[in-house]
């Protein structure tokens, strides 16, 4: 696969990022998908991790400051450009937002079929994490997620159909989907080393 230029690197992608949301969640979870992303790309596309990641990392960048339909990923295609993101990042990006709004791309390379399923996925999956005795993705599994996914109550803001809609973009089953993701964020979680010693 040819090399994708993101025009600018992970630091200055989290830069901007800090520089339009201080909410601290707002932050994590762009991290928490950036780093999902990673992940994904050492495997279908290790030559562009980077690439990658930073659309996972920015997908949410105007959020905080624009969070209705219409102006969501628009406005953060004028943030991104302007600090020296290219077209093909802001395209890959606004592909997340096109089951909200119909002038966004869809998404078509497994890139940002990947991006679309994983967004409210890391989120319900952070959440569920949140109210377990641990408070670590290390010891969570699948059957617990779909407890969860089943309870619409819960996480009620990280959209089921978005979830199942990102599924079968991918031709995966939902467990699968489930299972990937699970793995993909204990990859990078802080305490997995914790974890590993004491089995």
């Amino acid at each position: 696969m040819a090399t994708r230029d993101a025009g600018m690197t992970w630091d200055e992608a989290l830069a901007l990022l800090r520089e339009h949301n201080e909410d601290p969640f707002h932050i994590e979870h762009g991290d928490t998908v950036g780093k999902a992303m990673r992940y994904f790309a050492e495997e279908y596309d290790p030559e562009n991790v980077d690439f990658w990641g930073i659309a996972g990392l920015l997908h949410d960048v105007d959020w905080e400051e624009y969070p209705t339909i219409e102006e969501h990923t628009v406005e953060g295609a004028r943030m991104i450009k302007a600090a020296g993101g290219t077209d093909e990042l802001v395209h890959a990006i606004q592909t997340h937002n096109s089951d909200m709004n119909a002038l966004c791309p869809k998404p078509e390379s497994q890139m940002e079929k990947i991006l679309f399923a994983t967004d409210e996925l890391t989120g319900l999956i952070g959440a569920a994490v949140a109210m377990r005795p641990s408070q670590s993705v290390m010891d969570f599994n699948v059957k617990s997620l779909k407890k969860k996914f089943k309870t619409k109550a819960f996480a009620a803001g990280c959209s089921r159909e978005v979830i199942s809609s990102g599924a079968e973009m991918l031709d995966w089953d939902l467990d699968v989907l489930f299972d990937r993701v699970i793995k993909a964020m204990q990859s990078f979680a802080p305490d997995r080393d914790t974890f590993q010693l004491s089995e």
